[in-house]
């Protein structure tokens, strides 16, 4: 029995989702969220900038004695998370092995569709990964760059044109592939999922990184027996390094909960 914090970043709003799914999974755990709001997004910077940036955020993480790290950000875990987790003597677990698990899993056709920032998808981590459970499957990928800064800005519902133009720009080659799976290789992604899955149809799967991590931070709980105490109430914290209030109204949007009062802004530059 462990009843530390788990700690999660990302570099906006987009680790909410991977937040949201750890609360259902993992209702005893505490959790400390970081949101580099102020440096959004990542998926345009170098792989140094990304790795620097990455360690920060783990800097200030670790500082409240946390027992494990989720990396709710695509670009951070393709980019980074090789170079950065054998620094650190506590589990880190980024968000694209437990997405890839669960893609090779549910294809039927073995032609899979990845979406992700300009960082991931050059990284080519998914596409290692997937050809290495399935020797045999077909990848068909696609950098959505202007994804993130629209999630961002709020621009997430069905019947939004600016989120569906882009949404049906992006993956219109990816469609005419005819994959049977679709990987959203950010953690902003699922905030579009509605707009996403309307474009693609129904006989496409949309396999979400937070849901597939959070699955898989449980199993890592219980085989390192540090899983809370059962029962326990829970307490969740949140950072950010730009605006709280506006960070605050969508969070609390995005994870059906007020969270006014429980975020606070932090310089990352000391860390």
């Amino acid at each position: 029995m462990d009843n530390r914090p788990i700690g999660v970043f990302d570099s906006g709003l987009g680790g909410l989702t991977a937040v949201q799914k750890l609360m259902e999974t993992l209702p005893n755990e505490d959790i400390i969220y970081l949101g580099d709001t102020g440096r959004v997004p990542y998926g345009g910077r170098s792989r140094e900038t990304i790795i620097k940036y990455a360690r920060q955020d783990i800097a200030f993480l670790t500082s409240f004695d946390i027992k494990a790290i989720v990396i709710a950000c695509g670009t951070v875990s393709t980019t980074a998370l090789g170079e950065i987790e054998k620094d650190y003597d506590i589990p880190i677990v980024g968000v694209v092995r437990p997405a890839v698990e669960r893609a090779v899993q549910v294809t039927k056709n073995k032609r899979i569709g990845l979406i992700g920032t300009v960082a991931s998808i050059n990284s080519g981590a998914y596409d290692k990964l997937i050809l290495q459970r399935l020797p045999e499957a077909e990848i068909f990928s696609a950098a959505c760059p202007l994804l993130v800064p629209l999630v961002e800005n709020g621009r997430i519902s069905r019947g939004d044109i600016m989120i569906e133009t882009a949404v049906s720009e992006y993956l219109a080659p990816i469609k005419a592939r005819k994959v049977d799976t679709l990987i959203l290789g950010c953690t902003h992604y699922p905030l579009i999922g509605d707009v996403i899955g309307d474009y693609m149809g129904e006989g496409v799967t949309l396999v979400s990184p937070g849901a597939e991590t959070a699955a898989y931070v449980e199993q890592l709980l219980k085989k390192n027996d540090i899983s809370a105490e059962k029962g326990r109430r829970a307490a969740h914290r949140y950072f950010v390094t730009d605006s709280i209030e506006g960070f605050s109204n969508a969070a609390s949007l995005f994870l059906n909960q007020d969270v006014r009062g429980e975020v606070s802004k932090v310089d990352l530059n000391s860390f």
